[in-house]
């Protein structure tokens, strides 16, 4: 498998399935009620930009995804900004090229609609996502995630 064999589109309602399938086996838990709840974000609300592809084989095989959002900020003044705020490549097909090439789409599809900047966030000790992150082009912000226990 190799690039020319992927097509990237964006996300559809039925790829539901595939997206949670592929989440298990890369997070190795099961969470259909995240996927519930971003799923009716991008397909019932009417202030929700669509910003969240996948990538199929030839057979129209779910292999990879990438989710985002695009800001719509106060009185839906659009703010130029986007979070990335998830992305997984079958195991199976990992190392091919597909993560870089949703990565490249999702980013050409951003531009398209006049978003100059994305963000995501990636836990400070997972080396892989970080180096991932960091071979397409991102960088640490100058914002700082800060949390409180309770």
């Amino acid at each position: 498998m190799n690039e020319s064999t992927i097509k990237i589109r964006l996300m559809k309602a039925d790829d539901f399935d595939a997206v949670v399938g592929i989440d298990e086996k890369v997070f190795k838990a099961f969470r259909p009620e995240y996927y519930e709840l971003k799923f009716e974000m991008l397909f019932t609300s009417k202030d929700y930009l669509p910003a969240s592809l996948v990538a199929e084989k030839e057979d129209g095989t779910v292999v990879g995804f990438v989710m985002g959002r695009i800001y719509v900020g106060e009185y839906g003044i659009f703010q130029e900004e986007a979070t990335l705020d998830t992305i997984g490549v079958d195991p199976s097909c990992q190392h091919k090229g597909i993560g870089e090439q949703l990565i490249n789409e999702f980013i050409d599809h951003l531009r398209e609609v006049g978003v100059q900047k994305i963000n995501t966030l990636v836990d400070w000790n997972d080396t892989k996502l970080i180096n991932f992150f960091s071979s397409n082009q991102f960088s640490p912000s100058k914002t700082i995630n800060l949390e409180r226990r309770l």
